[in-house]
């Protein structure tokens, strides 16, 4: 079994890729980091019940996480209504081309 520091290393590498992932609005590697963070935690609160971490220091660890999280989240929301506006310039571009064609195709008629 892990040592309580290197418990709390795992969680840090974590938190530290799940940062760079966000930095690089990188959502598939986002969502493997996620996957491994209840696998990462777990072990860490179980070592704060038998007395062997501090709970103090694991809360600040816990609280970073959180905020992480929090700025995933607003990160997230933000590339997905860019992605809804990109999305909705290209159909009216596909819409404007579309009149065009058939303002044209008229016109030799």
């Amino acid at each position: 079994m892990a040592t309580p520091e290197t418990l709390l290393a795992n969680l840090e590498q974590l938190q530290e890729q799940l940062q760079e992932a966000l930095e690089q609005q990188d959502w598939e590697q986002l969502s493997r980091l996620n996957a491994q963070v209840r696998p990462t935690v777990e072990p860490i609160m179980s070592e704060v019940e038998q007395g062997r971490l501090s709970a103090t220091l694991v809360r600040e660890h816990l609280e970073a996480l959180n905020r992480f999280v929090s700025e995933a989240n607003s990160a997230a929301a933000k590339a997905r209504d860019e992605a809804r506006a990109s999305l909705q310039g290209v159909s009216q571009n596909r819409n404007a081309a579309k009149t065009y064609q058939d303002v044209s195709s008229n016109r030799q008629r």
